[in-house]
């Protein structure tokens, strides 16, 4: 039994302990027939529950205020939420975040470094986006808490150094997206479901980042920034008379102004099966997603009976269908779930899962069997048991929190919802039966009308997936779901892989020269999430490789490899290594040009393919240790371009490292190429740009010592 779950049971028998009477119940005799302890209890009905009160009111300038007392802390929290729906970005998709972010980085009054000072002064968090401000502090501190607020409200100064910041850290991370599965099946995923037409289905890309433009910003925030358009929601130590003093103080001198309409259409359901796929480079894995558009709007009396569905199919319970057929009895995955969601414009409904490349075919058969089954069957009384106490359960302890009774109000305002709608939740929630179960999942649940999303390996995958496509072909998008349409090269004559080898040890120096180099140090610096570390690596023929990682001043990786032995440290603790896949890699890092040492027969043409804009030859390697890489050469320079390798991670899982050459040039009589951009091994890219190269220059041995 797990310590966590030892706690609970104990203070759960605490807890009954302290709650009974200090004099013993009175002796109750057991009737010798003992059947009734066959039957567990039960349940009892199902109450009303009291949610506590909350007030609202509305401000002349037509900023609604909702008020949640709750004295239980000295902390009170101040939340401007905009009513509008969300906004077609278009070709700038992303300049509503970028205007959320800009409120809290400088006024015409303080920059962003001395509001951050200030906020800080008091121990308060004041947090601005595309959709309003949230703000909190303790009660004493809120005067000066809402002076900043207002003046990131009223006066923000939209700094043009604050935007470009924002701008190149934005594209900094869209540069991992196509090493990051889910991150490619997300934007797969929205522009299938909802169409790039629509909010829902428009995502950030370099591109939209690169056409947005400072005014954009400014003109997002003088255009949906009004007391009109926005909730105040006052959580916490206050009063309603307190609170009307400080909304009519800080929030009436907000200047209301006509909200423009907005307008698009809402997506079409699909009419029947498709199967997009999106191919990844090396990966070992597919992600999956079965997943549609669905009209489920808040406050419909199908919202309980479709989460109940959805719960049983897979949602968080662990002994979801989903869960219990995939992860336990196939093996398939380490989790399978699924999700539907009510949403006001359109909700979705999602399965997904990460499975090998092998099972992914297998995997798909679960899922369309498991919602079938939700369909065709009805669900036992235990299941639908299960599902209503996990929903329950879930429900009583989001009350823990008092933002929660903030939520259920601004959701009544907001949608129209009766005012008992969350107070009768657990008495609607239990008469929910078996067949307004049955009758849901009729209506949601629809894998003969679903986009199946994968993200994996193509060659591996792709093939296996037609059967499951209604039209029987398949869509092929690249990370930010442009459609690719991949042509065929047929490579010309017999040209055999090692050929293509011998022609890049020719365009590199020569073999004959190549043999000859004994020794080489390089340095190059390495940029990652904005910190920067130098890369001292020296090779020293036969056999000797060393690397040294060093970060403000600090060495904080060392490798080293000496003939029969490897080793690698990191902030002080060190391994040793003379077998195993660590041992490989470091044997292999000693090799100064290791095409060199390739074999005909650990050799194979893939094909051609192209990257980019350049066509490249796909070679297979098979390593010592029976393990496949690849790499890439341009059929026109005849250079390495890439190389693509899978690696043990740190908990388990495999890793596809892809590694990226540019900008050749001639060190030493070696061409060598001196960036290089290395992608999944990190969530975002890491660059390594060399800046110098020494060749045949003496290296001592004690240098690959390893104790």
């Amino acid at each position: 039994m797990k310590y966590s779950l030892i706690l609970t049971l104990l203070s759960t028998i605490l807890l009954v302990q302290c709650s009974r009477k200090t004099t013993p119940p009175p002796v109750t005799m057991v009737p010798a027939d003992a059947s009734w302890r066959a039957n567990a209890p039960v349940p009892a009905a199902a109450r009303e529950i009291e949610l506590g009160e909350y007030q609202h009111f509305t401000m002349e300038n037509g900023l609604t205020v909702i008020v949640v007392e709750n004295s239980k802390l000295p902390r009170v929290a101040y939340q401007i939420t905009l009513k509008n729906d969300p906004i077609l970005e278009g070709g700038k998709a992303g300049y509503t975040t970028f205007a959320g972010t800009l409120l809290g980085s400088g006024t015409t009054k303080r920059s962003k470094s001395e509001l951050d000072e200030a906020i800080d002064f008091i121990g308060a968090s004041i947090t601005p986006s595309s959709q309003g401000i949230f703000a909190s502090s303790l009660t004493k501190h809120q005067d000066e808490l809402l002076n900043i607020m207002t003046e990131m409200l009223y006066h923000p100064s939209f700094p043009a150094e604050e935007f470009e910041k924002i701008k190149k850290q934005t594209l900094s991370a869209l540069a991992a997206v196509p090493t990051n599965p889910e991150a490619i099946a997300s934007n797969v995923t929205r522009a299938l479901n909802y169409g790039k037409n629509h909010p829902y289905g428009e995502f950030e890309t370099p591109k939209t980042i690169n056409n947005i433009e400072l005014e954009d910003c400014k003109q997002y925030y003088e255009t949906y920034f009004k007391p009109n358009n926005a909730y105040l929601i006052i959580v916490g130590d206050i009063s309603l008379p307190e609170a009307k003093q400080k909304a009519e103080t800080y929030f009436s001198s907000w200047e209301k102004k006509e909200i423009p309409p907005i307008q698009y259409s809402t997506p079409s359901p699909l009419q029947d099966r498709r199967v997009s796929f999106a191919h990844r480079d090396g990966a070992v894995q597919s992600v999956i997603r079965i997943t549609y558009p669905i009209e489920l709007e808040p406050g419909s009396e199908d919202v309980i009976k479709a989460s109940i569905t959805n719960a049983i199919l897979g949602g968080g319970v662990f002994l979801g269908r989903l869960m219990q057929n995939l992860r336990e009895d196939k093996g398939y995955t380490y989790g399978a779930r699924s999700s539907l969601s009510s949403d006001p414009l359109v909700g979705n409904f999602s399965a997904t899962a990460s499975v090998r490349n092998e099972v992914t075919d297998s995997a798909i058969v679960e899922f369309i069997h498991e919602m079938d089954r939700m369909i065709n069957e009805p669900v036992s009384s235990d299941d639908l048991q299960l599902a209503k106490n996990s929903l329950a359960g879930s429900f009583a302890r989001s009350l823990e929190s008092p933002q929660t009774l903030a939520n259920f109000a601004l959701n009544t305002l907001k949608y129209n919802l009766p005012d008992d709608y969350y107070s009768t939740y657990l008495q609607r929630l239990e008469k929910i039966s078996v067949t307004d179960v049955q009758n849901a999942a009729k209506k949601y649940i629809r894998p003969d009308r679903a986009h199946i999303v994968v993200v994996g390996n193509k060659d591996e995958t792709a093939d296996k997936l037609i059967s499951f496509d209604d039209r029987g072909v398949i869509d092929f998008y690249d990370a930010f779901a442009n459609p690719i349409v991949y042509e065929e090269y047929e490579v010309q004559g017999d040209i055999q892989p090692i050929d293509i080898i011998s022609n890049y040890l020719d365009k590199i120096g020569g073999k004959e020269f190549l043999m000859n180099v004994k020794t080489m140090k390089r340095t190059s610096t390495l940029a990652f999430m904005g910190q920067n570390a130098t890369m001292t690596t020296r090779q020293k023929s036969p056999g000797m490789y060393a690397m040294s990682l060093e970060m403000q001043g600090m060495t904080i990786q060392n490798e080293r490899f000496n003939k029969d032995v490897g080793s690698s440290s990191m902030m002080g603790s060190a391994q040793k290594f003379t077998e195993g896949d660590q041992f490989e890699a470091l044997k292999r890092a000693s090799l100064i040009i290791p095409q060199l040492y390739y074999q005909p027969e650990s050799l194979a043409l893939k094909g051609i393919e192209k990257i980019g804009n350049e066509k490249m030859y796909r070679i297979a390697i098979t390593l010592e240790n029976g393990k496949v890489a690849e790499e890439f050469y341009s059929m026109e320079s005849g250079l390495l371009m890439r190389t693509i390798e899978t690696q043990d991670g740190m908990d388990g899982n495999s890793i596809t490292l892809i590694s990226d050459m540019e900008d050749y040039r001639e060190a030493g009589g070696i061409l060598i190429p001196f960036k290089m951009v290395l992608s999944g091994a990190s969530p975002q890219p890491i660059s390594l740009t060399t800046t110098d190269v020494e060749v045949n220059h003496e290296i001592p041995d004690n240098v690959f010592l390893i104790e």
